[in-house]
């Protein structure tokens, strides 16, 4: 499993690493992803399960939101 602390970056710089990861990732392949930043937390989840890809919450606690995404096939 791949791993992403995006928690010191801003909107919009995690979602285009998250971007790069899906074009880059194989089928099946998971990220831990860890954000902080207000709109990231709302964006990323909203906009990778919108595209049909798999976003599990695994914590979801003041400053921080760890997200495990699974690339669909």
């Amino acid at each position: 499993m791949d791993t992403l602390d995006a928690r010191a970056l801003r909107c919009p710089l995690p979602l285009l690493r998250v971007k790069l990861w899906l074009k880059a990732a194989k089928a099946g392949q998971a990220l831990r992803l860890w954000l902080a930043d207000s709109g990231s937390r709302r964006d990323i989840p909203a906009y990778v399960s919108g595209i049909g890809h798999r976003v599990e919450v695994v914590a979801d606690e003041p400053g921080r939101l760890e997200l495990i995404i699974t690339k669909a096939p």
